[in-house]
């Protein structure tokens, strides 16, 4: 009996040895930021030439690629990566990056379409590795950890021994570059991680996440080198061990070792987390109910038949009861929504990253019509008259009937992805595109009125996120070029741009149509005088938001003026006095553009999710 106890004693503990640290030495080959879609082709030799190298190396039992596979993931990028990668002659797991999220045509469905997943979790040799996607899901916000990465993130951990040895894959370092790092961190610290590899920084770099060791890894181009390069990680029992590769010329000495072993993250140390003190400040400004979605929302909810309605970016339209946020019903999409839902009558109108413009029937989420386009639709429908506005990343923008879903139009001139909103003005529609145009086609027809652009050939300055505005003949656009720019509306003819502000994205309009309001990058509100001879700053209000990015626009309404901020605050200004009526903080990601309700309500949604409904 004593000899049994006593075997089932040294079983019990290997086996808990064999969780702590890895049972055999392995290795695996790290690359990183390959940015396939580089002009010169120079991005796709040198992942070819790597390819190949792990291929001709003995003893690399798989290949982790950790982001930024394409520079603008586009589909045509996307699917030249995975010829490349799939010459792989080993096991490949792979995320994407901010490169192939933020900058996607597709709203990141195409990555999944091409590489099966956004995330993956499998177990080698005792140690779990566990990789996830990150990055802007709107270009240039920050970093972001989606929201149904963290809730798969609690499934994977919860069926993980303590004990197992984790290794955690992200395109980020954990740290406040991502505008959510605490929710993988705090996760992280629960169980055995023993470290955390990521790219995004181009560089060989050790890092540290509030005591979570972590590696960033160089990027698999050349750079200003004649090849370019990737890691060797060879894993023993007692450490990691992290070697620059120069494919066909050989391995440098290691650079990075990580000890393995045992990990404990219990050292009572606190760590800064994200502050919500504004809301004691501005007290009388409450949050009447709150529904955090199993994945990000990056739309504007609409308000219509008494419910609350928003996609996420796994393609599923939520209703919420508008009294108390209650879900009413959902309806599953194939691809991410990305595209603010218009109401129309009994219905509500959207698209989707699979291909199709859907209405449905408010009250039940009954499908009514959907019209198949040849690309994803992030961009969000103008109902007009009875006719739905919209456009797609197929190289279309469509005119339809809102009733049947029946089309009357389309133009087919657009040479890049349409993501935002259109503007119905004097018999034109007015939107712009990734391919730094601001178009207008006769409303009749859809035939070209007119196209501008500003004159630069980088397409990352396209007029594309924001709405326009218009009063007397001019149309108004901010863009990332920190332009604001004044438009004739009848000819495109360019009648001012000022820099002087340095607006971006984010803009809107008073309700006496005298001034255009937009947001600064550096915590500042300005307001324009509407004219057509020259630009006139007519006041400059410093909010208190800091930095600030986000193609969140400027709402007025019962005189006071509304909009969002990357770190997830809601903010209310009084456009007279130019001072701050009350500022109110949901979470820590993106707020978007905000829906101002009657009743002194405010309905606003948080790249993460959250859905709340505010009093003031």
């Amino acid at each position: 009996m004593k000899k049994t106890s006593l075997l089932l004693l040294v079983l019990c503990t290997w086996l808990s040895a064999w969780h702590t640290v890895a049972a055999q030495s392995f290795k695996f080959a790290f690359v990183t930021d390959t940015h396939i879609g580089s002009a010169t082709g120079g991005a796709e030799e040198d992942l070819e030439r790597t390819i190949a190298d792990i291929n001709s190396q003995p003893g690399i039992d798989f290949v982790l690629l950790t982001g930024d596979i394409t520079e603008m993931g586009t589909d045509e990028e996307l699917k030249k990566a995975k010829q490349i990668i799939s010459q792989l002659k080993v096991p490949y797991y792979i995320v994407p990056g901010n490169h192939d999220t933020g900058w996607s045509e597709s709203g990141g469905v195409s990555f999944i379409r091409e590489f099966g997943s956004d995330k993956f979790v499998f177990e080698h040799k005792g140690l779990k590795f566990i990789g996830c996607a990150s990055g802007p899901y709107v270009r240039m916000s920050d970093g972001h950890i989606p929201r149904d990465a963290t809730v798969w993130l609690d499934s994977v951990l919860a069926k993980t021994p303590k004990n197992q040895p984790i290794v955690f894959i992200n395109h980020y370092p954990l740290d406040n570059g991502l505008d959510n790092w605490y929710d993988a961190i705090d996760r992280l610290k629960k169980h055995n991680t023993q470290f955390s590899i990521c790219g995004h920084g181009h560089q060989n770099r050790v890092a540290d996440s509030e005591g979570l060791l972590g590696t960033m890894g160089r990027s698999n181009l050349r750079a200003k080198a004649d090849i370019g390069g990737y890691n060797l990680v060879e894993m023993r029992q007692d450490s990691a061990l992290f070697a620059e590769r120069t494919p066909g010329v050989g391995t440098k000495p290691v650079w990075r070792r990580i000890a393995l072993g045992s990990r404990s993250y219990q050292d009572g140390k606190t760590y800064p987390r994200p502050s919500f003190a504004v809301n004691d400040q501005y007290a009388t400004t409450k949050k009447a109910w709150s529904y955090h979605s199993d994945a990000n929302v990056i739309s504007t909810p609409v308000s219509s038949q008494g419910l609350v309605i928003f996609g996420n970016s796994v393609g599923k339209v939520e209703a919420l009861r508008e009294k108390d946020g209650q879900k009413a019903w959902s309806f599953q999409t194939g691809g991410g929504v990305f595209s603010s839902p218009a109401a129309y009558k009994d219905k509500v109108i959207f698209g989707s990253g699979d291909g199709h413009i859907y209405a449905l029937k408010a009250k039940t989420g009954k499908l009514a019509w959907k019209t198949k386009t040849d690309a994803s639709v992030l961009g969000s429908p103008l109902v007009e008259k009875g006719i739905v506005y919209i456009g797609g990343s197929d190289g279309k923008f469509r005119a339809l009937e809102a009733a049947t879903g029946k089309q009357l139009w389309e133009f087919t001139g657009v040479e890049g992805a349409i993501v935002s909103t259109p503007l119905a003005y004097e018999g034109k529609i007015i939107f712009g595109a990734w391919d730094r145009h601001l178009y207008a086609l006769n409303q009749k027809d859809g035939t070209l009125a007119w196209k501008w652009n500003n004159g630069s050939g980088n397409r990352m300055f396209s007029p594309a996120m924001v709405v326009p505005v218009a009063h007397d003949g001019v149309v108004y656009i901010v863009a990332p070029d920190r332009f604001i720019t004044a438009l004739d509306s009848k000819t495109g003819q360019a009648l001012w741009r000022s820099k002087e502000a340095t607006v971006r994205e984010s803009i809107g309009i008073s309700a006496d149509k005298k001034l255009v309001y937009g947001k600064t990058m550096q915590d500042d509100v300005v307001a324009f005088e509407t004219n057509k001879t020259a630009p006139k700053l007519a006041w400059r209000l410093k909010a208190g938001f800091g930095y600030e990015h986000i193609p969140s626009m400027l709402i007025e309404k019962d005189g006071a003026v509304f909009f969002g901020t990357k770190s997830g605050v809601v903010y209310s200004i009084n456009p007279k006095t130019q001072q701050v009526n009350w500022a109110h903080k949901i979470d820590n990601s993106m707020v978007n553009t905000v829906n101002v309700l009657p009743k002194r309500r405010l309905l606003a949604a948080t790249m993460d999710g959250k859905v709340e409904m505010l009093t003031y």
